[in-house]
């Protein structure tokens, strides 16, 4: 990790840690006995830092790999008789010797994305001949990387070790132990035992065996996310030990502003309404003369903000394309950062914010808990809340009209039936999937704009997932083919066309195809103009006139048509339901084939199933210094 000279404390230990492991410096056990000396105070952020200038915005994703090195890992796959259009990825993935590294282990191809076991077993075999076996501690550390990485895509940051080795059983290694064994003495993954025993909204009853002589569950974890939430525990216990700051006494009275005077840290819950108590704050500070601004995770957030409001988007504030400069040590020069659609941080972006946050700046993380979690690893802001570490303040403002009606009874298990004299809330029932299709089409193209005065534009198809019958793909060419009909000549796409742009998941951002050239395809998003390059274009883009909910989590428009095919029902739940329903600001269709399953998903309280250690860590370090911040 080159950014692991920015680390402190205990990350930082944890870090030279896995670097002594891997370099056979320092045997695996005894970084798991060996105690941790407490983190260095880091120097309180300058009264005065001069800002960055202003860059223009750039897109996200993997830099290029040097097109020499691209054409020998191409050599390398030839060999082994993988696609040649791997190549350029598996550069990216694998740095600048990755023809070298994968010449010396071929299973190393199971850390692109996409690549499944089989393929790389077949890879391998073509490289290796006689040398290839399914025992080869090679493949297994290979294998068990990679089910922690489908673990992470899932939400995980770490998994049950018990769980690890059930998968590695169904994936042919004979001796799953010793594989878990060997990953960790070699450093591809560390372990923990801190337990499931903290996590007791685990349901999964694999998660609770032991394998013979274990005597307390052991989590098993890739490093990428045991430094994240190290680091990121590290971080909130500092800010949450800041105390009183006397340039708050003049604020606002309100519970928000008191809380932000007597600490460091502070959690604020509440729906879409609620957003103005914390913009409000950031408007205090400005006036007391302080440094504030809001983040918030995407474009379309920071669009309904308004032009008045100081606000950046999470990743232009981290890659400093935009926001209020750093000073002399690397943070961002603020004395008050407030956070929207926190529920939306994954663990490692999480990290790096909050490692940006300096000594004597306040952190407000504030966001709606009942929408879903982020697209990446981690549940950040519910682990906060769980934990207690800090002042949490419940807003009281609730949100207005026929769907702030609805959509609040949903986060408290009750689907009701409410008052729409101006047509904010339609059901429209549907007896299959093709059904489905047909009226969702016509509600965006005809019966909304003409009923409403919505233009199909501002109008937003929500459904359960990319495949099946009703989802994204099916009713994204359908919805192509009435609004934007072409020959999708640009990879697929032509000029006009609604895309959803994600170069990493969880970050989409919505645009529309302008053109194309011999640089690639140009788009117009939210946020200025991206290039992308032709190679790439079916990686990161998808047509976006229908998105997955998690895909629509952090964004709003004005209308909303929210999808539930018949074979949607087992895919909903509570937090689904909720978050889909929120996304329209003036009304909401909803395409209903799912008869009672949506009332009992609504009903049932949501099961949380993702394994995290940051409550764990969080609550470890709050016992430690003896204070219960709830008092």
């Amino acid at each position: 990790m080159d950014s692991g000279g920015k680390l402190q404390g205990v990350a930082a230990q944890l870090l030279a840690a896995v670097r002594a492991v891997e370099s056979g410096e320092q045997a695996a056990a005894a970084f798991y006995e060996s105690p941790v000396p407490p983190a260095p105070p880091r120097r309180p952020a300058p009264v005065e830092a001069a800002p960055a200038p202003p860059r223009p915005e750039r897109p996200a994703g993997p830099r290029p790999a040097a097109p020499e090195a691209v054409a020998e890992v191409r050599a390398v796959l030839a060999a082994g008789g993988a696609p040649g259009a791997l190549a350029e990825q598996v550069a990216e993935v694998l740095g600048e010797f990755a023809a070298v590294s994968l010449r010396e282990d071929p299973w190393r191809l199971l850390a692109v994305p996409g690549v499944l076991p089989e393929q790389a077993d077949g890879f391998a075999r073509a490289l290796l001949g006689a040398e290839c076996a399914p025992g080869d501690g090679r493949r297994t550390d290979a294998l068990v990387a990679w089910v922690l990485q489908r673990a992470a895509l899932q939400g995980h940051t770490a998994l049950d070790a018990a769980r690890v080795r059930t998968a590695l059983a169904g994936l042919g290694v004979q001796d799953p132990e010793e594989a878990v064994r060997h990953a960790v003495a070699q450093g591809v993954v560390l372990v923990f035992h801190d337990g499931e025993e903290d996590h007791e909204e685990a349901e999964d009853a694999e998660a609770e065996t032991e394998a013979p002589g274990e005597s307390v569950p052991v989590l098993v974890g890739l490093d990428r996310y045991a430094l994240a939430e190290e680091s990121l525990a590290d971080g909130l216990a500092r800010l949450a030990r800041s105390g009183p700051d006397p340039r708050w006494a003049a604020a606002p009275p309100s519970e928000l502003a008191r809380a932000v005077a007597g600490h460091g840290l502070v959690a604020h819950t509440g729906g879409e309404a609620a957003r103005s108590e914390p913009v409000a704050l950031v408007a205090a500070a400005r006036g007391l003369g302080l440094r504030a601004a809001v983040a918030v995770h995407t474009e379309n957030g920071r669009r309904r903000l308004g032009p008045d409001v100081p606000a950046v988007t999470v990743e232009a504030l981290l890659s400093g394309t935009a926001g209020p400069g750093r000073d002399p040590e690397g943070a961002v020069a603020l004395d008050l950062l407030v956070v929207l659609d926190a529920p939306l941080l994954d663990v490692e972006a999480a990290a790096m914010l909050v490692e940006s946050v300096p000594d004597g700046c306040r952190l407000v993380l504030s966001g709606d808990p009942g929408v879903l979690p982020s697209a990446g690893a981690g549940r950040v802001f519910a682990d906060l809340l769980a934990a207690r570490l800090c002042p949490q303040v419940a807003s009281r403002t609730p949100d207005p009209g026929p769907l702030g009606e609805l959509v609040s009874g949903i986060g408290i298990g009750e689907l009701q039936q409410v008052e729409a004299p101006h047509k904010e809330v339609v059901i429209v029932p549907v007896r299959d999937a093709g059904e489905a299709v047909h009226r969702t089409v016509q509600l965006v193209a005809d019966s909304v704009p003409r009923a409403l005065g919505v233009p199909s534009t501002q109008t937003q198809v929500v459904t359960v997932g990319h495949g099946g019958s009703a989802g994204t793909r099916a009713l994204n060419a359908a919805l192509k083919q009435r609004l934007n009909p072409g020959p999708g000549r640009f990879g697929g796409f032509d000029p006009g066309d609604r895309v959803a742009y994600a170069t990493v998941p969880g970050r989409t951002r919505m645009g529309r195809v302008v053109s194309a050239d011999a640089e690639g395809l140009r788009l117009e998003c939210e946020g200025g103009e991206v290039v992308v390059a032709k190679d790439r274009v079916q990686a990161v883009l998808r047509h976006g006139w229908a998105l997955t909910a998690h895909q629509a989590a952090g964004m709003r428009w004005p209308a909303a048509v929210v999808v539930l095919p018949g074979d949607a029902a087992q895919a909903l739940d509570r937090t689904w339901v909720y978050t889909a329903f929120s996304r329209g600001e003036r009304h909401l269709s909803v395409v209903h084939g799912v008869d009672q399953a949506l009332p009992r998903a609504v009903a049932q309280a949501p099961a949380q199933s993702r394994i995290t250690r940051l409550r764990t860590l969080l609550e470890g370090l709050a016992a430690a210094d003896g204070e219960d911040p709830a008092e």
